[in-house]
């Protein structure tokens, strides 16, 4: 009987362990996505995009959130913060700062939007990761061409 339960507690102890080398290998090793790369599912105007935001959020998050955007507009700001370069795309005066679109740049991408001088027009590609009651915020940023 003891040899039984331990011919079966070491049957299941490998099944365990091949799941567990399973789910680490497909899942948390998993690449991550190239959204410098990706085709975006939405060309919009920055002005377009954040007026959206704010008149309208549960629309437009349900709308935009979790697609890449590709954002054309006037950058007003790059702001650097340890690791993280962010571009913004101001539109309004708010009680902490200027309000609009936030976009957390791929480092790859943060010594080019250094690069762009403030006023000038561009479209920046991302992630769209929602909106916090001042900004919307892309993620994994690139310059789009």
């Amino acid at each position: 009987m003891k040899k039984k339960i331990l011919i079966a507690g070491g049957a299941l102890a490998g099944v365990g362990l091949v799941a567990g080398l399973i789910v680490y290998f497909f899942v948390f090793n998993k690449p991550h996505e190239d959204y410098s790369k990706a085709t975006p599912d939405f060309d919009l105007a920055a002005a377009a995009l954040f007026e959206e935001f704010r008149t309208n959020p549960e629309t437009a998050s349900a709308r935009y959130n979790g697609k890449v955007l590709s954002v054309t507009g006037e950058l007003n700001a790059v702001e650097q913060t340890d690791s993280l370069t962010i571009a913004v795309f101001g539109f309004e005066e708010g009680m902490f700062g200027s309000e609009g679109i936030r976009f957390t740049m791929i480092p790859e991408f943060a010594k080019e939007i250094i690069n762009v001088a403030p006023g000038a027009n561009i479209t920046i590609k991302g992630l769209c990761a929602g909106y916090n009651e001042t900004d919307v915020i892309l993620e994994h940023c690139s310059l789009d061409n």
